[in-house]
């Protein structure tokens, strides 16, 4: 049994959670918006300790603003809280695209291989599926009202006369009901919901039926914020044990690093849930685990880039690792002697836009990664670095200039005229604060960051004389909902004037304290 203070779970930014149980072992499936390989799944034997199984696809529509092409890009967009099931031996994830306005249905016998792709006819926002005892399936979604709709029964759309109401209305001032997770439980049909009353914070709330299409009646259920900075848990799935404990899997906004799923027990009382211990996040509560010895890989990783590439220059990276947009497997690649270059295939000015962008998720309180970069391939108007990447963006590079090598830091900060909406982002390219001629195209440099109670600062330093040197003042990080997830490392390169330079990034160090 495991009993202490464990929260928040994984530490890192995995959104909208929905989890589910087969047999002995749990698998959470998150939010990874425009990610690429997407929908992360994870897999946990106690439902605390998780490792990434798979992703459900490698990419999604291949649009140009998925490649960043055409000044294009699908940021905040791309696959939105999945609904993950299991039934009659199959894995299912439901999930809709904002941009596309389509509804994606991912299916598999084994999560660790390959998965199917199909659609589902029409549009569903945060929806859930629910396999009904008598094989019918329904799906409910929506934002403030909340719909239930029958599905064929091969999931491709609404059923000919089947089902389809609206059976919840959120009348509240500010973020209405949304992140539907829909279940059967002992009879009964339960939706659970969250919404944001103006005034308030993130709330769970549950609502209860007799029957799938009979009258919900419910409320709010669970408003907490663990002591965190105002910031209410809520939204994500519940599931059971083996020996038939429930637990509900939410998430806390935390700021810059993103969303953080939160781990808390639930009770039932009346045919009711009650969440927690008298209505907050319990510091302690005992979690048993299926396989106690197991060890599991951490959520983030160091690289050499040393791979296999007898077979292709492109060989699967690690688990941990997620490209910006869809990547360009002709401008990447492994080399034999360790090392990965990325080659520019395109101009722009901005790093946002920028090509096979390779990211890793930053870590709950404070995280750092240094690497080293060889930009002997670059050519003039070449930027090449270590970022945190989200819309106030900032990092430590290096860029040549009529065969001349610069350190580079660049921030970018709030300004009047800049959007925060979804997709709303103008990406206008940052601002350059410090700029230092280099003996050599070669540089290591070094970004930590501090999330401590939504400090959200970034810290910069490169490797001058043989000691770590801090370069200007920190950066303010801001989670914001032009790219809506949480700070990233990435390492990038992107051309101004010329296309088909390269840089070259070796031995990226990944620490958490």
């Amino acid at each position: 049994m495991i009993d202490k203070d464990f929260n928040p779970i994984t530490k890192m930014d995995f959104p909208d959670p929905d989890v589910i149980r087969v047999e002995d072992t749990y698998y959470m499936i998150s939010t990874t918006m425009h990610f690429m390989p997407g929908g992360v799944l994870l897999r946990s034997y106690d439902l605390i300790n998780w490792e990434i199984a798979n992703h459900i696809f490698d990419k999604l529509d291949d649009t140009p603003a998925e490649r960043l092409e055409f000044e294009q890009t699908s940021y905040a967009g791309g696959m939105w809280a999945a609904s993950l099931r299991y039934h009659n031996n199959k894995f299912y994830a439901v999930f809709v695209s904002h941009f596309s306005q389509k509804t994606y249905l991912f299916t598999t016998d084994d999560v660790t291989k390959e998965w199917t792709k199909s659609e589902i006819e029409g549009y569903y926002h945060d929806n859930s599926i629910l396999f009904d005892d008598d094989g019918r399936i329904f799906i409910v979604w929506g934002n403030r009202e909340i719909f239930l709709l029958e599905l064929e029964k091969d999931l491709s759309g609404p059923k000919k006369g089947g089902v389809s109401k609206k059976i919840i209305v959120d009348d509240c001032e500010g973020l209405g009901y949304e992140g539907s997770h829909f279940y059967k439980i002992n009879g009964k049909y339960y939706i659970f919901l969250i919404h944001w009353p103006k005034g308030g914070r993130r709330t769970e709330s549950c609502f209860v039926s007799d029957t799938v299409d009979g009258e919900y009646k419910g409320k709010d259920v669970f408003d907490d914020d663990r002591g965190y900075c105002n910031q209410g848990v809520a939204q994500g799935g519940i599931v059971d044990t083996p020996s038939g404990k429930w637990y509900a899997m939410l998430f806390q906004d935390s700021g810059a690093v993103g969303r953080i799923p939160v781990l808390l027990p639930i009770k039932w009382e009346n045919d009711f849930p009650v969440f927690g211990v008298d209505g907050k996040v319990p510091k302690h509560f005992e979690v048993a685990s299926s396989r106690p010895y197991y060890r599991y890989e951490p959520l983030f990783t160091s690289d050499k880039f040393q791979y296999d590439i007898s077979e292709s220059k492109n060989p699967a990276l690690k688990k941990q690792w997620e490209w910006n947009h869809q990547p360009d497997s002709n401008l990447w690649e492994i080399l034999p002697e360790g090392g990965l270059r990325i080659t520019t295939g395109k101009l722009c000015s901005n790093l946002p836009h920028a090509v096979n962008t390779l990211t890793q998720r930053t870590m709950y309180p404070r995280c750092e990664a240094e690497v080293m970069i060889d930009a002997s391939g670059m050519k003039d108007g070449d930027v090449a670095g270590l970022c945190i990447l989200q819309g106030l963006y900032g990092y430590l590079g290096i860029t040549k200039e009529t065969g001349a090598y610069y350190l580079i830091k660049v921030v970018r900060e709030v300004s009047s005229d800049m959007g925060i909406g979804i997709g709303g982002g103008d990406y206008m390219p940052g601002k350059v604060v410090e700029k230092e001629r280099l003996s050599g195209p070669y540089l290591n440099c070094l970004l930590k960051v501090n999330f401590e109670n939504m400090a959200d600062k970034l810290d910069f330093f490169y490797q001058k004389d043989g000691r770590w040197a801090k370069v200007g003042d920190p950066h303010q990080l801001r989670f914001r909902l032009d790219h809506f997830t949480g700070a990233r490392f990435g390492l990038f390169i992107y051309s101004t004037r010329n296309m088909g330079g390269s840089a070259v990034f070796k031995d990226f160090e990944y620490r958490y304290n």
